[in-house]
């Protein structure tokens, strides 16, 4: 056989793995996984909005230390880091051969699937850490400091801090956008669904998908300003950032209002885990 014909039969083998049921199963986990991990964050942020919090973070390291507090705690975790795995599978599929759907080979969607890609083995590395005994690894506040920290030392520091702030900002208004259009209904194998469902899935996915997108920008705002002066401690995590939401004009209600919408985006996860064409 020549180096022509075994890098087409190789493609092939590999383009029929990327769409093979084992594929799809990850992705349906990871999206439950992720489903799992937002709907704890919404509920520890209830939590800091009732000033009942205990001290605990409402973050993915608030959500995991919920989680291992559970019966079969560590089994918990191993699993949520295995489903995030999937995750990360199947957007790799999705940047090397292209998603489901008419649009789904063009490049767009294929740097997109890309950079979620790299953004879910963050967090999948940051979860399976955990599991094995990094407690500090899911803290999103610690993280971004010493993200922000790090990248502040390099050559031209502060733009590259303040071009990934405004690129995070501009992702968040992107991903409230989005879902306030419905745009994750051509995902939805909506012949199979009930009403019931299609209404559980828009009622879930716009309010659920607004305020991650709104969390998303105002931290993206907040690395930018730590660009600006300068300062590390500037930039803020998820817990950082759902707190000073209580501490605006609207007070509490702002939290409270942005807490259910991420425990919505978890129920929303578990249904896109059901009903998503993968």
């Amino acid at each position: 056989m020549n180096a022509r014909a075994w890098t087409f039969r190789s493609r092939a083998v590999a383009q029929r793995a990327a769409h093979s049921s084992a594929v799809e199963t990850g992705a349906r986990w990871g999206l439950a996984a992720r489903g799992a991990i937002y709907l704890l964050i919404g509920v520890l942020a209830l939590e800091v909005a009732f000033g009942s919090d205990g001290g605990r973070e409402a973050d993915r390291g608030g959500a995991l230390e919920e989680l291992s507090a559970q019966p079969f705690g560590t089994v918990l975790l191993w699993a949520v880091g295995a489903g995030l795995v999937g995750m990360v599978l199947w957007r790799l599929s999705e940047a090397l051969f292209g998603a489901a759907g008419p649009d789904g080979r063009k490049a767009r969607k294929r740097a997109l699937s890309a950079a979620r890609c790299v953004f879910y083995a963050f967090v999948a590395y940051s979860v399976l850490a955990f599991a094995v005994g990094d407690r500090g690894s899911g803290s999103s506040d610690r993280q971004s400091r010493d993200i922000t920290a790090r990248a502040l030392e390099l050559p031209a520091g502060q733009w590259i801090v303040g071009i990934g702030g405004v690129g995070i900002a501009c992702a968040g208004v992107w991903i409230g956008v989005r879902a306030a259009l419905r745009k994750y209904r051509k995902h939805l194998r909506t012949a199979a669904m009930s009403r019931r469902a299609r209404r559980a899935v828009d009622v879930t996915g716009v309010a659920g998908g607004v305020a991650r997108g709104l969390v998303f920008a105002v931290a993206g705002g907040f690395a930018t300003r730590a660009a600006l002066t300068y300062d590390p401690s500037d930039a803020k995590g998820l817990d950082d950032t759902l707190r000073t939401f209580a501490a605006t004009a609207a007070g509490p209600s702002l939290l409270v209002a942005t807490a259910t919408g991420l425990a919505l985006f978890g129920v929303f996860s578990f249904l896109m885990a059901r009903w998503r064409r993968v």
